[in-house]
């Protein structure tokens, strides 16, 4: 059924993609209203300071590597924000660590083409940097949308704030920036839509969200000059991949990513892993690595906003390429644009700035092709 979009624009989801769409719309003078179930924009994206609070010069929790060689639309993004990247460090020899009751291994490192880069700043500079650029109001954070339903108008969401009480939002068209799977789990929507469409949203894998990471915070980065990079392979755990994460401002950490499943992580508990993970630093690169200034630790198992029941198991990359994402029910009225629905990249930064933009396009050529969105504010 044809229809034409007679109001505002809702983006349910403050992560990157919601924000590279939000911003598109701005810039085309679309007037637009997010929300986010977290108290912090982000989503995934998470760059944290020492204490866990959200940081402008922190270590990333979610996503940290891009490669803007490869991906132009993030190399055009950053360069558009004014944002600047550095090299992962990979000086120095790699470890790897066959089991807990011989030495590690020492390799040379293969210098990485093209190579894996960090934004300045943490990933959470481009979040801070899209933020921003939107004018006071257009963002609400700790509302977590829970329904939608069809109106004579256009669409009706509710959505739950901090005190536990709801509000109803009416509105013209619903970017839903968030993982299919999470979509499909936490919203109610009124008509349903088919079985199909439920089952693909339901079979998408959600990246990262079966995975979890360990920092180690330190005074000086010590393995550097003992001529070691900071990367180490280990079939032990419960670090299975760790990387040197010093930032370009020179705070020294290593990271890793925790390789038992989520299901043994939630039985063991946070305070065993941090504390067997800083015991396997120790065995890698020394004595000192057992004497971190802090440690940071986030499982993104355990984030309700992330993961659902059918994340605790890692089943593989969303598949990508170009699908249809919403039945003719609902086609007018909702897009999704969640990093997994890129048609390249699905899961990574690139993939969410695609799917963002794209969703924010669509809106902005039906404006251009039938005058049907108001003009709310100026470039």
């Amino acid at each position: 059924m044809a229809c034409s979009i007679s109001q505002s624009i809702l983006v349910v989801g403050g992560g990157l993609a919601g924000l590279a769409a939000a911003y598109r719309l701005h810039r085309a003078g679309l007037e637009f209203t997010m929300i986010e179930a977290r108290e912090r924009l982000g989503g995934r994206i998470f760059t944290a300071g020492p204490a866990g609070e959200v940081s402008n010069d922190g270590f990333d929790l979610g996503p940290s590597w891009l490669w803007p060689d490869m991906h132009p639309a993030v190399r055009r993004f950053a360069d558009e924000l004014g944002l600047a990247f550095f090299p992962q460090h990979a000086d120095g020899a790699m470890l790897f660590q066959r089991s807990q009751e011989v030495e590690p291994e020492r390799y040379r490192v293969l210098r990485q083409e093209p190579p894996s880069m960090r934004l300045v700043g943490g990933s959470g500079s481009i979040i801070s940097a899209l933020a921003a650029r939107f004018p006071q109001g257009r963002i609400r954070l700790g509302a977590r949308a829970i329904s939608i339903v069809r109106t004579i108008k256009g669409v009706m969401v509710r959505f739950q704030v901090a005190d536990g009480s709801f509000e109803d939002l009416e509105t013209g068209h619903v970017i839903f920036a968030m993982p299919p799977r999470l979509l499909a789990e936490t919203m109610e929507f009124d008509p349903a839509p088919d079985g199909s469409c439920q089952r693909l949203w339901r079979d998408t894998p959600t990246w990262m969200a079966p995975h979890a990471k360990f920092f180690a915070l330190y005074d000086t980065p010590f393995w550097r000059p003992a001529g070691l990079s900071g990367a180490a392979q280990s079939m032990t755990g419960p670090l299975v991949e760790i990387h040197d994460t010093t930032t370009a401002s020179g705070k020294a950490a290593i990271f890793g990513f925790v390789g038992v499943p989520a299901q043994y992580r939630r039985q063991g508990g946070g305070k065993a892993i941090i504390n067997a993970a800083v015991a396997q630093l120790g065995q890698l690169f020394g004595p000192e690595a057992l004497t971190p200034v802090t440690t940071l630790y986030k499982d993104w198992a355990a984030d309700s906003s992330t993961a659902t029941s059918l994340d605790q198991v890692g089943t593989g990359h969303p598949a990508g390429g170009k699908r249809e994402w919403v039945d003719r029910n609902w086609r007018d009225w909702i897009t999704l644009a969640g990093s997994e629905t890129a048609a390249h990249d699905p899961g990574y930064l690139a993939g969410a700035i695609e799917a963002g933009e794209r969703a924010a396009v669509r809106l902005i050529d039906r404006q251009i092709d039938k005058s049907v969105l108001p003009t709310a504010f100026g470039q």
